[in-house]
């Protein structure tokens, strides 16, 4: 809604000689200032607001980073590596530790067939009838029937819109076309026969026999094989799949406990606390002469105070140091990297007990809620409690501080607009009323003009002695 002051028209003040739009606009933003006042503590509730949702979204990324230190998935992060060049490794959650040694025995192949007969041109005649049965190695068969105008650029379209798996091209010899079939996909299940209804027994030949690729694992009487329709192996190792890419090659696929995934998952944590920490440390200031939005919030100050209370109290007796974990002068955490690997080769279980922790549903049986607890003490259940409480979308500490300040901004915003129609209104009377004195002063001038006409026209006269 515009503003009553903006809008005022200008009113003459020929007859008084006063500046009446001048006037009335002074008048008015002497009237307009509790509606000046009430903007301005709109203002406030909407950059309060702002503040603590600012806050609650730190809060909820500390909540995200705490409770993946509770899963032991976390700690049991392993990676995978390959003493060849031959072969790659890698693996996913749920790797387990251990090794294996192999011997590759061969690669897989992609099964393809090709035709003895030339063709001068791919717009040439096929010439092996008009339709082609595909067998795949399970039996199934496809039956293809060669369009258009029966060439052998028309046989190819038909093969390829088949769906039959496999992929048809004119292979220039240099002396001709050959029409040559291959397999989509490698490994001895996609194999496959087929035959033209003109043709004969010979008019497809093997090109390369579809194979899966083998590896021997083990020696002697007691060495088995493992096959793959494809070059990776998936499922030999719990959550890990290797590459082969030479056959007569022996080569040991590891996995081992991955400490650098580990101290990313700690470092997530330590960095998401530490961006809590500053945004409340900017929100309330740091003594009585800021001009911090949220000086001195009660709410906030003890939130902060409880992440740093969480990572210095002792777990089981033992302090977050050993991990690494440290708090400075200035009310930041700081990690040592190099200590918490030393100490998670050394003593595993410990730093997981100090850093990790878990938590248990509260009353209303969901994870990661407001109303959950700290099962088993470790300062990740700690934060993450902590900062469920804080951040819930439903009853979260600042959630609610947030939507109470929305409520304040809503009604102060009806009330600026009552004001803005009362302004409107009596800017209006103002108006009418100069309008009305300018008005008055004309009739009066106009009399006196009429009196001073009259007194003029009367008859003169002259003394006599």
């Amino acid at each position: 809604m515009s503003s009553p002051i903006s809008s005022l028209s200008s009113i003459s003040g020929l007859i008084s000689g006063m500046d009446s739009s001048s006037l009335i606009s002074q008048l008015m933003q002497i009237e307009a200032q509790p509606q000046t006042q009430l903007k301005a503590q709109l203002a406030t509730a909407q950059a309060d607001a702002a503040a603590y949702r600012d806050v609650n979204s730190a809060f909820a990324a500390l909540q995200s980073a705490a409770t993946a230190l509770t899963q032991a998935s976390s700690w049991a992060r392993a990676k995978a590596t390959s003493d060849s060049a031959t072969v790659t490794a890698s693996s996913t959650a749920g790797a387990t530790p251990g090794s294996l040694t192999f011997t590759v025995n061969s690669l897989a192949a992609a099964h393809s067939v090709v035709t003895a007969q030339n063709w001068t041109n791919t717009t040439d005649a096929f010439g092996l009838g008009s339709s082609l049965t595909l067998t795949k190695a399970d039996g199934t068969t496809t039956n293809i029937t060669v369009g258009g105008t029966g060439t052998l650029a028309d046989a190819i379209t038909a093969i390829n819109a088949a769906g039959a798996g496999v992929t048809a091209t004119a292979v220039n010899t240099g002396s001709g076309y050959r029409l040559q079939v291959a397999s989509s996909a490698t490994g001895a299940a996609n194999a496959f026969t087929l035959s033209a209804s003109g043709g004969t027994s010979s008019t497809f030949s093997v090109l390369t026999q579809g194979q899966d690729a083998a590896i021997t694992i083990g020696s002697g009487t007691s060495a088995y094989q493992v096959t793959s329709s494809s070059n990776t192996f998936t499922g030999v190792l719990p959550a890990t799949s290797f590459t082969v890419s030479q056959a007569n090659t022996t080569a040991t696929v590891t996995v081992a406990t991955d400490p650098d995934a580990v101290t990313g998952a700690v470092q997530s944590l330590v960095t998401a606390a530490n961006a809590v920490l500053s945004k409340i440390a900017t929100y309330t200031g740091g003594g009585s002469g800021s001009t911090a939005l949220l000086q001195g919030d009660p709410t906030l100050t003890d939130l902060a105070g409880q992440v740093l209370d969480s990572v210095t109290n002792a777990v089981g007796g033992n302090s977050a140091a050993l991990a690494g974990l440290q708090v400075t002068k200035d009310g930041q955490l700081t990690f040592d990297t190099s200590a918490f690997k030393a100490e998670l080769a050394g003593n595993p279980s410990l730093v997981q007990g100090i850093l990790g922790g878990s938590t248990s549903a509260g009353a209303d049986g969901i994870p990661g809620t407001a109303d959950d607890a700290v099962a088993t003490d470790g300062i990740g259940a700690r934060l993450a409690v902590l900062a469920g409480q804080a951040s819930d979308s439903t009853t979260g500490m600042l959630t609610t501080l947030a939507t109470g300040q929305d409520s304040t901004a809503r009604d102060v915003q009806g009330q600026i607009d009552d004001w803005t129609i009362r302004l409107q209104l009596r800017q209006q009377t103002l108006t009418a009323q100069f309008t009305a004195m300018e008005t008055a002063l004309g009739t009066l001038k106009n009399q006196s003009s009429w009196l001073t006409s009259q007194i003029t026209a009367l008859p003169g006269w002259t003394a006599t002695t």
